[in-house]
């Protein structure tokens, strides 16, 4: 075995790989993605420097985590993009009413899909960071690697929108730690949390198509107040974008959208 190949093997086996949702990644494209980036930098720093933070910086979710807006408006977060197809439908949507939303990008489909996170920046949406790939237990593995995750993230999203600064951290599953906690505050980042949450994810309780749509609606509608931050995914899920074009005017009839201050 030659010496890079040894090094891709050590690097592959060395790296846990359990992705969930939207960010699931083939095993070919895993390794593949491997050799693009073998190993965690042992002290990164952020792309970008950018003026004062006008960001939410603590709130009353897990670890300090930020659930609501600090005022009557509404924030609609998507999260996993993103996607080449159901992202800009969600930005076309968004669009049509003049809102301002937040996106919670994935690392490698930020990388991906950089004009779609270019479209974002350009429309005044704030862009956040959602870790590279996804892992559910991102704050379980090695500091070394949470350091390399997070700044490859903001990375990635800099270099497709360069003006639009990364000023929070939304972990996968919403699973923060400790020592997570510090590491994206020690970015300049506030972890993101959520108030509302429609479970648009889970077809296995609520189904696809009309049912989805249903569920969708009737939920954000019933839960939703001022202040609060609703969760949902645009990354393949074709029935929440659906289910946007329903509630988008019906939100905006009722309260002040915004996306979140940075």
């Amino acid at each position: 075995m030659t010496t890079r190949r040894r090094a891709l093997a050590i690097a592959a086996a060395g790296v846990i790989t359990t992705v969930t949702g939207c960010a699931d990644q083939s095993r070919s494209d895993v390794l593949h993605r491997l050799a693009v980036h073998p190993s965690p930098s042992p002290s990164p720093s952020p792309a970008h420097s950018f003026g004062p933070s006008h960001a939410l910086t603590r709130g009353d979710g897990p670890l300090g985590s930020v659930t609501q807006t600090g005022s009557d408006a509404v924030a609609l977060t998507f999260d996993d993009g993103p996607d080449p197809v159901t992202t800009p439908a969600l930005l076309d949507l968004l669009g049509q009413y003049n809102i301002k939303a937040t996106f919670n990008l994935v690392g490698w489909r930020a990388r991906d899909n950089a004009p779609v996170v270019r479209r974002m920046g350009a429309g005044g949406h704030t862009i956040c960071n959602h870790s590279w790939q996804h892992l559910m237990d991102l704050g379980k593995h090695p500091l070394s690697y949470q350091k390399w995750d997070l700044a490859n993230t903001t990375a990635a999203i800099n270099r497709a929108a360069p003006d639009s600064p990364v000023r929070y951290m939304r972990a996968p599953g919403g699973n923060f730690t400790p020592q997570l906690v510090d590491l994206i505050r020690a970015f300049g980042m506030t972890p993101l949390f959520w108030d509302v949450d429609p479970r648009d994810w889970d077809s296995a309780h609520f189904g696809h198509g009309p049912s989805m749509v249903s569920h969708i609606v009737s939920t954000v509608q019933a839960h939703v107040k001022p202040g609060r931050i609703v969760l949902s995914h645009d990354c393949k899920h074709p029935d929440t974008i659906a289910a946007y074009a329903t509630l988008l005017p019906w939100l905006k009839d009722r309260y002040r959208l915004i996306s979140l201050p940075v």
